[in-house]
This record gives structure tokens, C-alpha cells and sequence, in this order.
């Protein structure tokens, strides 16, 4: 959620730090701060955007330092503002502290500092952090890292951290403990952020953090420990990310540049692994583990917000063809049911960001239980994808928005080629509809550019709505989830109420608010459960409901019913779904839009849950 930005070596720290919060800005946050070393350890910050923060440092006169850490805060302990805005300053002001992370024993920790006579500026956590890491310094004469790795043994929580010494202009020390960090390696130079994307600009080679471990930079030399003192030996990644990937290529939003970005997000999923002329199919990142998902007798697929979404979609796709029960879980109430896994259970995880706060709390409990984990993320190197036992990157390019558009229907492609793959091994599916759902499945990313196409009749329809107060979604069968799919995207960017619901349900109460002024997206293709959304189509006119109705091209007994029609290509119903999204998708976006909403950074949102 947070982000963390922070600079040691020969360039001005001041405008890379900016630079590289902006970058940050779609992981949600309501404050901004920097602090550097230039005659003294010195703090900016302020409630609001980086470009309140900017015009903040315009009126400072001395901001040279080419050592900093800067910061983007949403909220945790402490309303928005100034003084609960980061970085922190220790109590002698000697040390100051960046934090992503909630620290869950912070109280009891302040009331010791309390006693001891500790005065807080802030409502934060952070605060109390290294205000309680000076003490154990002071009290113990320690080295700051000595006194960092202490504190980290008694604090309960998540956290990732970076912290600077007023009296060590050429140190920055790092920590991790679920929460994200990583570090860029450059030619006397050292970046750290909370994901690579401030980075890329600067250097290819990273370095990610593991949970436990504090990195120690100090006069160009990068020592990475564990909290018991053991030195780590740091992996090098090579960074396979493009600075264009993440600027808006003349798109008004990031959003709307990622829907379009759809037919090459997909085929890059599909690249090297998917092959219908020769019936090839092969995930290469589960080998090693292929047989016990093969021989599962269930699936539990654990994930939140728009990934689980794609996880309902999936559990009909893998019933189907696999024959394998399938759980789909928020990881959110999974991991505090105490739910029944027995060694040997298969656990799907689904995150775009891969560090998604409660999906890897639930696969660190399952995994302590022997289960096999899976991992399915976009972001190469994050938590989850070195947690897995094995799993898929969806490789669909960096997403900046904060509503989830591109990576749901990649995590659906990967989904459905795990699926056909245990399939086929299991002889639950025929030679002719296997490679019947290859060449399917090759085809869609010509179809979602072909939906691409009717964005401006959307935006039509999106003026007639914009003003309304709440919509329904409904949808059957693998439409059922889109509907789920449709009505967060449209309640997460425009803040409109909206609900998702099966099409059948809809008698059993929603029917209830159908009047003149409610509109009611169908998503009616033709598939099994054709006539009786039919049926419900004509239930919800007979009530004077307005109609928004996405359809197969040339349906002709819908459009005489709804008000508004949208035409989608021909599609295997199994896959349907990668396409029926797309209008929905562009809906919320123009609605947005036309409402004024901040689309790409809407209100309380965050892009990476890091904090439960």
C-alpha cells in the first residue's frame, strides 16, 4: 500500500526520490515525505500528493544531499496529515524511519517509552518503531544495525523498513517482514523502493529482500543479515522491465491504457507456452509439482478483490474439465476459520502483486500444514512467487492502475492452461475439445481487440448513467463472476454503489430495487444458461428497469428487449469471460470520467494490500 523510495550514492537524492514516489503513486496513499541529509538530518513532508510535497520543497532553500529516503503513506495509525505523514524522527532526531507495515504490539511498546519519558509528535506506529530502536541503542551502546536487528527480534508485525543516521551520511539500513522491499545495485550506488518500478530508470539489477533479513549499506558496500545475525548471500534478478511499460504512452490514464493493453498482456501470457497447430501446452514453472495437482482431490484457491474474482471464474473451468473439487477463498476469512487442509491439499494463491498482505498470511498457515502451494502473480520476484512451492507468472506487464483490469483476464489465461494441462494428463478431457479450447483460446486476444473497438458506443452509454446512484450486474454460469467483476470495477473508480449477482438470485431480493431509475447490466451471451437470462432480462422490463445488455454478436431477440446493447464476438462459453469483462471494464472507466473521479488513484484505494 505504502510506498518507499530512498537513494545513497553520487546523484542528487531530492529529484530521483520524487521522481520515484510518483511512480509509486498507484499503490494508494494520503500523505508524502522526504528526508535528507544537508546540514543536518532534516524532514519534508505534508498531507496530500508528492505534487503537495513538491510545491512544498520549491519554498526550502537547500536540498542538497546525495543520501534520502522519501515515503507515500496511507493511513493506518493517525488521521491524514503533516505530523502522521513519513519519515519519523528518533527522539534526539538523529535518526529518522520510512515503514510500510503495521507493528501490531506498537501500544505496549509506547507506554514503555512513555514511562521512560518519551515525547511522540505523531499518532503513528512508525513513530514508536524508531523511537524504540534508538532506545535499545542508547541504552545498550550498540551499532544502529545491531540495535535494528534487536528491535526487530521483540516487534510483532509486518514492516519494511529503511532508516538513516545523522551521524552515518553514508549508511542506509533496510528490513523486511511481509512487506515488500527491494534493492537496486548500481555503480557506487544503491536504490531501495517498495517494488521495482522507481528503479528500472536507473539500473537492471536488483536485489529482493527476504522476510527477516536487514541489508546494511555503508560506504557502497551492501551486507544483507538475517534477525539472528547470519549473514545471507543477496540472488541478483535481472530486471526484465520496460520504462515505457510504466508511462501512459499518450493514454489520459493508466487504466485505460491497461484495458487496451489486453490483447498483448494475453498474448504475451500465452507466448512459449501455448501452441493449438501443434497441440502444445506447457506451464514451465510447474514441473517439479504437476503430478500432485494432477492427483489433488480438491483445490483450494485462496486470493482477494479482483484475483478471486478470476478464481470463481476458474473453479467452474477446473470442475469442469479436471473433475476436481474446487474451494474458492478469501484469503482474508480463510486464514481465521481455521480451516481443514491436510498434507498433500493443493492451494492455488492469486495476486497480481504477489504481495498481497492476507493471500500470504493464508499460504504461509496452509503451507505449515503440508500443503502444496501454487502461486499465480504478475510481478516477477514478489513474496508469493518465492513462498510457492512452484507456479506461473501471468507476464502481463506492469499495472498500474489501481483497478485491476489487465491482470485479471492474464490470471484467467494462466488458470485456464493449469486446468487444460491436468486435464489432458488425467484423461478428463477429449483430444477434439482440448485442442478445440488451444485454438479458442489463440483467438482471443483478436476478439478483445475487436470489443476494444466499441469504446466510443460505451462511452455513450456511460453519459446516459453516469449520474446514477446505484446499478445491478447480473450474469449465470462463468458470467456470474464477470458480474462480480463489473459491479467492484464500477463501485471501486466512480464510487457509485453497485452490486454483483447471479441472474436467478436476483428474485430472491434484488428484485426488490428494480424501478425506472435503476440500471441493470445483463451479461447475456449465448451459452447454456441463454434462456433463462432471457427470462430475466424480461423480469427486470416488466418492472420499467433500464436494460444494459452485453451480448453475443447477432443475437436479435435481446436488442428488442434492452435498452442499450452491446455487442461482444462469438465465444466458447468456457472462455467467454475474457471477453464480456472488457465492456464492463470500459463502463466503470468512462462512468469515472465523466463523475471526475480520480481514475487511476481512487479514494482509500490501494494497489498492493500490504496490511490486513
Amino acid at each position: 500500500m505504502c510506498g518507499i523510495v530512498a537513494y545513497v550514492g553520487h546523484r542528487q537524492a531530492h529529484p530521483l526520490i520524487v521522481k520515484g514516489l510518483k511512480r509509486l503513486e498507484y499503490r494508494g496513499y494520503d500523505s508524502a515525505g522526504i528526508a535528507l541529509l544537508n546540514d543536518g538530518l532534516n524532514v519534508y513532508k505534508k498531507k496530500g500528493k508528492v505534487s503537495d510535497l513538491e510545491a512544498y520543497l520549491k519554498d526550502q532553500t537547500d536540498l542538497n544531499s546525495t543520501i534520502g529516503i522519501g515515503h507515500t503513506r496511507w493511513a493506518t495509525h493517525g488521521e491524514p496529515n503533516d505530523e502522521n505523514a513519513h519519515p519519523h524522527y528518533s527522539a534526539t532526531k538523529n535518526l529518522a524511519i520510512i515503514h510500510n507495515g503495521i507493528i501490531e504490539n506498537y501500544a505496549s511498546l509506547k507506554q514503555e517509552l512513555l514511562n521512560k519519558g518519551h515525547v511522540f509528535d505523531s499518532e503513528t506506529d512508525s513513530e514508536v518503531f524508531i523511537h524504540f530502536i534508538e532506545d535499545i541503542r542508547r541504552n545498550n551502546d550498540l551499532p544502529l544495525e545491531e540495535a535494528v536487528r534487536v528491535a526487530l527480534t521483540k516487534v510483532v508485525g509486518a514492516y519494511a523498513i529503511v532508516i538513516m543516521d545523522k551521524d552515518d551520511p553514508n549508511m542506509l539500513i533496510a528490513a523486511r517482514k511481509g512487506s515488500p522491499l527491494v534493492i537496486g545495485l548500481g555503480k557506487n550506488e544503491f536504490f531501495l523502493a517498495s517494488d521495482a518500478t522507481p528503479i528500472v530508470e536507473y539500473t537492471n539489477e536488483v536485489v529482493y529482500l527476504n522476510d527477516y533479513e536487514i541489508a546494511t549499506i555503508r560506504d557502497g558496500i551492501l551486507d544483507i543479515r538475517n534477525t539472528d545475525d547470519v549473514p545471507t548471500n543477496p540472488y541478483i534478478t535481472t530486471l526484465e522491465m520496460e520504462l515505457e511499460a510504466i508511462e501512459k504512452s499518450g493514454y489520459d490514464h493508466f487504466m485505460l491504457k491497461e484495458i487496451f493493453e489486453q490483447p498483448r498482456s494475453i498474448s504475451d501470457c500465452m507466448r512459449g507456452r501455448l501452441n493449438a497447430s501443434n497441440g502444445h501446452l506447457v506451464l514451465g514453472g510447474i514441473r517439479e509439482y504437476a503430478n500432485k495437482l494432477e492427483k489433488a482431490e480438491r483445490i483450494i484457491m485462496v486470493s482477494c478483490g479482483t484475483s478471486w474474482h478470476s478464481c470463481l471464474v476458474a473453479e467452474y473451468f477446473l470442475e469442469e474439465y479436471c473433475r476436481i473439487p474446487v474451494e474458492v477463498e478469501y484469503a482474508s476469512e480463510f486464514r481465521y476459520r481455521n480451516p481443514i487442509i491436510k498434507e498433500g491439499d493443493v492451494v492455488i494463491a492469486v495476486s497480481q502483486s504477489g504481495e498481497t498482505a492476507d493471500t500470504l498470511a493464508a499460504i504461509e498457515l496452509a503451507k505449515s500444514k503440508g500443503a502444496i502451494i501454487f502461486g499465480v502473480v504478475n510481478v516477477v520476484g514478489s513474496s508469493i512467487a518465492r513462498t510457492s512451492h512452484e507456479g506461473a507468472y501471468t507476464h502481463a506487464g506492469p499495472e498500474i492502475g489501481v483497478a485491476s483490469t489487465k491482470a485479471f483476464t492474464a490470471q484467467l489465461i494462466v488458470l485456464f492452461m493449469m486446468g487444460l494441462m491436468v486435464a489432458r494428463k488425467k484423461g478428463t478431457i477429449t483430444d477434439s475439445r482440448f485442442h478445440e479450447l488451444l485454438v479458442e483460446m489463440e483467438q482471443i486476444p483478436n476478439k478483445v481487440e475487436e470489443v476494444l473497438k466499441t469504446a466510443l458506443q460505451i462511452e455513450a452509454i456511460a453519459d446516459t448513467f453516469k449520474d446514477a446512484s446505484n446499478f445491478l450486474y447480473l450474469g449465470r454460469g462463468y458470467n456470474f463472476p464477470v458480474a462480480l467483476e463489473g459491479a467492484l470495477k464500477l463501485k471501486e473508480i466512480s464510487y457509485i454503489h453497485a452490486e454483483g449477482y447471479p441472474a436467478a438470485e436476483m428474485k430472491h431480493g434484488p428484485i426488490a430495487l428494480i424501478d425506472q431509475e435503476m440500471p441493470v447490466v445483463f451479461i447475456a451471451t449465448r451459452d447454456s444458461s441463454y434462456d433463462k437470462v432471457v427470462s430475466n432480462i424480461q423480469e427486470v422490463v416488466a418492472r420499467k428497469g433500464r436494460v444494459i445488455a452485453v451480448v453475443t454478436k447477432g443475437d436479435s431477440l435481446i436488442p428488442k428487449m434492452a435498452e442499450f446493447v452491446i455487442e461482444v464476438p462469438h465465444t466458447d462459453e468456457s472462455l467467454m469471460p475474457l471477453v464480456s469483462v472488457i465492456p464492463l471494464q470500459l463502463l466503470s472507466y468512462h462512468i469515472a470520467v465523466m463523475r471526475g473521479c480520480n481514475v487511476d488513484q481512487p479514494r482509500n484505494l490501494a494497489k498492493s494490500v500490504t496490511v490486513e
